[in-house]
């Protein structure tokens, strides 16, 4: 009898790329308890009639499910472009906008067009950690600078950075995850004069996943996209609109830049049914868009309690919180996911992360952590 069993001896002689050799799965642990505030979701479902439309709209679709979807989805980019028009003032026409499944498969094909062997993209840490995974998987280098100690970007070292490593691809988040923190334009703009000196070219992507949640009077990098063609900016619907189960991702950007996307995405990416279901949510954006002050409000409630208890916690134009500094980070963790509440074990040591959810889920989180700590940022 072998003394090796045979499914690990069959998974030995896979011939692995070595970079991914003893890596485990991207993932925020999926636990079922109480109170779930670790991956940044709306807290709040859709309505009945919502569901109902995108019920309706699912089952139209499924009538011709023998076809394959329409793999342009213009119908839906041009709607997406009107809501953009509308929450940001901003008009696209449909050739500059995308949309995948979800802002992970955007950026991924991104970093598939613009990134690849000999390579670099470059970006800011801490930030979210998917980024150096969308390089590792399209064998891109990748390369970080370091924020302030507020989180920001610092304008002349980020250009100093873009000119030292000439990468074909900078990524900016804004809001910043895990941090929350928005970047002003003229840190934008910074990166894009210094984006343009680079030898052959480099795209600029700014992640707006949270963009909806920034706080009154902060831009969106929309508003740059005329003058900078080598401008990218990506958001979804899993926040803000409450859909993360549909895995809608999109973005804006020139129309040179979004047909580069059509080159490397995969055939009929955007299922019919996805499609449908983000049309029939977009019908109901002001009814979903409600929510998103009322998040606000207990984000920046939120805030103020933390600093209130003695912890440091982040400037955020998110719908999450970073806080800290605690000693032994991994016990409050634990000690708050033994008494039903799971947060975010991530960011830079000693920071914990806090999704904003319910007000009962938030008063929650306010008396347990206080119990775990003692009362004390520790």
């Amino acid at each position: 009898m072998p003394d090796t069993d045979p499914s690990t001896a069959a998974r030995a002689r896979l011939p692995l790329r070595e970079d991914l050799r003893g890596l485990e799965p991207y993932g925020a642990p999926q636990l079922v308890v109480p109170v779930v505030l670790n991956v940044n979701e709306n807290p709040y479902p859709p309505s009945e009639a919502v569901v109902a439309d995108v019920a309706a709209a699912a089952a139209e679709a499924a009538r011709g499910l023998n076809r394959y979807p329409d793999r342009e989805f213009r119908d839906l980019r041009a709607d997406l472009a009107a809501y953009l028009r509308r929450e940001s003032g901003v008009a696209l026409e449909v050739e500059q906008v995308w949309a995948a499944n979800g802002s992970n498969e955007v950026m991924l094909h991104l970093f598939q067009a613009f990134g690849g062997p000999g390579r670099t993209a470059l970006s800011f840490a801490p930030t979210y950690s998917m980024y150096p995974e969308y390089a590792r998987d399209t064998a891109t280098a990748w390369v970080v600078g370091r924020r302030e100690e507020d989180f920001s970007v610092d304008p002349e070292a980020a250009a100093a950075a873009i000119a030292e490593h000439a990468p074909s691809l900078v990524v900016l988040a804004s809001p910043n995850n895990p941090t929350g923190t928005a970047l002003p334009l003229d840190t934008v703009r910074a990166v894009l004069a210094a984006a343009d000196a680079v030898p052959g070219g480099c795209v600029v992507v700014v992640d707006e996943a949270y963009g909806e949640f920034r706080r009154e009077g902060t831009p969106s990098a929309l508003e740059l996209l005329a003058a900078h063609p080598n401008l990218a900016v990506t958001r979804t619907m899993s926040k803000a609109f409450g859909l993360a189960g549909a895995r809608v991702g999109y973005l804006a950007a020139a129309p040179e830049l979004v047909d580069a996307l059509r080159i490397v995405r995969l055939p009929y990416h955007l299922s019919a049914v996805t499609q449908a279901v983000a049309r029939a949510a977009l019908r109901h954006t002001d009814e979903l868009m409600a929510q998103v002050a009322g998040l606000r409000a207990e984000r920046d409630a939120t805030v103020a309690w933390l600093r209130e208890q003695g912890w440091a916690a982040a400037d955020s134009d998110a719908n999450f919180v970073l806080f800290g500094v605690l000693e032994d980070r991994h016990a409050v963790w634990q000690a708050l996911l033994d008494r039903g509440v799971l947060i975010r074990e991530v960011g830079p040591e000693g920071w914990l992360r806090v999704s904003i959810g319910t007000p009962a889920e938030m008063a929650r989180f306010r008396e347990t952590l206080l119990d775990v700590t003692k009362g004390r940022p520790a």
